[in-house]
C-alpha cells in the first residue's frame, strides 16, 4: 500500500490525501478507519512474571464480558427510568432488571474464584465509573442481597474496590490485556468510564520497572 497526495484540477489550492492501491486512487476521507492503538511488545523479567501475567489474562478475559453486560444493563436501566414518571412503574422496572441481571450472573459468579470476583468488581468500576458497592447501595435490597450472598460472602471480596491503573500495577496489566484482546477481536471493546491515558501509563510502568531493576 502506497500513500500519496494528489492535487485535482478543480481544487488547485487544496491538497487531498489519497490511498494508492494497485494503481487505483481512493480519497482517504472516504474510508472510515478504526483507531488502532499501538501496543508495546510484552517482555518479562522472569518465568514467574510471565506465568502471573498469563493467569491474570485468563481471569480477565473470563470476567470482562460480565462487567460489560452489567454496564449495558445499568445504562438501559437508567435510560428507561428517566422515561418513567410514576414511582410504581420505576419500582417495577427496577425489579425486572434486577431479576434479569441475577439470572445472567448468578450461575457464573458461583463458579468464579475470589480473584476473579475481585477483578469483576474492578472492571464494573471501569465500565460504569461506579463501584459495585455504590451500585448495590442505590439499587434495591434484592440486588444488594444477591451480591453479598453470591459473591462478597463467598469470596471475601471488597465491593468498594476501584479500577486504578495509574497507581495499581495489576490494574494497568488488566487494561493492557483488555486492549490487546480488543484489537484481536476476542473481546468486544467498551470504552472505560474512568479517564486515563494508556500510553502515559505504559511509559510510567515500564520506566518504573527499568528504575527498579538493579544494575
Amino acid at each position: 500500500m502506497l500513500l500519496a497526495q494528489v492535487n485535482t484540477p478543480e481544487q488547485d489550492t487544496t491538497s487531498i490525501e489519497y490511498l494508492i492501491i494497485k494503481g487505483d486512487s481512493i480519497p482517504r476521507t472516504s474510508i472510515d478507519l478504526d483507531e488502532v492503538m499501538l501496543l508495546h511488545k510484552l517482555k518479562f523479567d522472569s518465568k514467574e512474571d510471565r506465568i502471573r501475567y498469563l493467569i491474570l489474562r485468563r481471569k480477565t478475559i473470563k470476567v470482562y464480558p460480565y462487567a460489560k453486560m452489567a454496564a449495558d444493563r445499568l445504562d438501559s436501566l437508567n435510560t428507561r427510568l428517566a422515561q418513567l414518571t410514576k414511582k410504581r412503574d420505576r419500582k417495577r422496572y427496577t425489579k425486572k432488571i434486577q431479576k434479569y441481571i441475577e439470572g445472567e450472573f448468578s450461575d457464573e459468579l458461583k463458579k468464579m474464584t475470589r480473584t476473579e470476583g475481585q477483578i469483576l468488581v474492578k472492571l464494573i468500576h471501569r465500565q460504569t465509573g461506579r463501584t459495585t458497592f455504590d451500585l448495590v447501595k442505590e439499587l434495591r435490597s434484592g440486588w444488594r442481597a444477591f451480591w453479598y450472598n453470591t459473591t462478597a460472602s463467598m469470596f471475601d471480596i471488597s465491593l468498594k474496590k476501584e479500577f486504578d491503573p495509574e497507581n495499581e500495577k495489576e490494574d494497568y496489566l488488566i487494561e493492557d490485556i483488555l486492549q490487546r484482546n480488543f484489537q484481536s477481536g476476542r473481546l468486544v471493546s467498551q470504552k472505560s468510564a474512568i479517564p486515563f491515558d494508556f500510553y502515559y501509563l505504559t511509559n510510567k510502568w515500564l520506566n518504573n520497572e527499568t528504575e527498579e531493576t538493579p544494575e
